[in-house]
């Protein structure tokens, strides 16, 4: 059977990293399925666009370019492929990140669970299932212990039983996934938090597969925010009902 698929790049001055990461997407599986790329830059200043053009040149009909005139923000930019998906009546949304850290190879398996186990409404990739992998791509110590203790805080909260819940590799069942969800998720940052705890609270399954993922020299300056408003969302949600 045939599935409407929707792989969507979100990139910010993602440069040449673009390029790397479309030479890993599973295009051979994809051509069995109606697919559609679409990458939605988010106002970057650099080069990222003119990588991308270049991209669009060999994909033609297949790669679509979205420009944002104004930094829409983390959740603001998965938040507008979102829209398009539903749009245009994709049955499945995978989202890539185009800095190359996370690797499309999973893109068949991702959509293989989706299409086979239909009780699955997402598929989400754990750098922490085997957790030596995660060290083996270069986490950075302080994000792989920071990982650990923060999964374990949400499952104790939640009852579930989690591996990573900070990863940024998703794949959506759009069929069961009500639009409103994503509409309430956050614009920034804590966008695949929001997510997680409104799937987790609808009881819509998240399916975790383990990855292989890649830190290259960029370090971000907002980990230490990030993990206060994980703290303080995971507890406000539980008690208040309230993001």
């Amino acid at each position: 059977m045939k599935y409407k698929i929707l792989v969507f790049i979100i990139t910010y001055k993602a440069s040449f990293r673009v390029l790397d990461l479309i030479k890993k997407i599973p295009f051979k599986y994809l051509k069995s399925h109606n697919y559609t790329i679409y990458a939605s830059d988010d106002a970057s200043k650099d080069n990222t666009v003119s990588y991308l053009k270049r991209l669009k040149k060999k994909y033609k009909k297949k790669m679509i370019i979205s420009e944002n005139n104004k930094n829409q923000g983390y959740g603001g930019n998965i938040k507008k492929c979102i829209r398009y998906a539903y749009k245009n009546n994709f049955d499945y949304a995978v989202m890539l990140h185009g800095d190359n850290q996370y690797n499309p190879i999973h893109i068949r398996q991702m959509l293989k669970i989706l299409s086979k186990e239909k009780r699955n409404a997402s598929v989400s990739g754990s750098r922490m299932f085997y957790k030596s992998d995660a060290l083996k791509g270069n986490m950075p110590i302080y994000k792989f212990i920071g990982n650990i203790i923060l999964t374990k805080f949400f499952n104790f909260f939640y009852g579930t039983n989690f591996s990573d819940c900070h990863t940024g590799y998703w794949a959506y069942n759009l069929n069961l996934i009500p639009r409103s969800l994503f509409k309430k998720s956050d614009n920034n940052f804590c966008f695949d938090i929001d997510m997680r705890l409104l799937m987790t609270q609808k009881k819509l399954l998240i399916k975790e597969i383990p990855i292989k993922t890649f830190y290259g020299d960029e370090r971000s300056s907002i980990h230490f925010v990030y993990a206060l408003r994980f703290l303080f969302k995971t507890i406000k949600f539980k008690f208040f009902n309230r993001l």
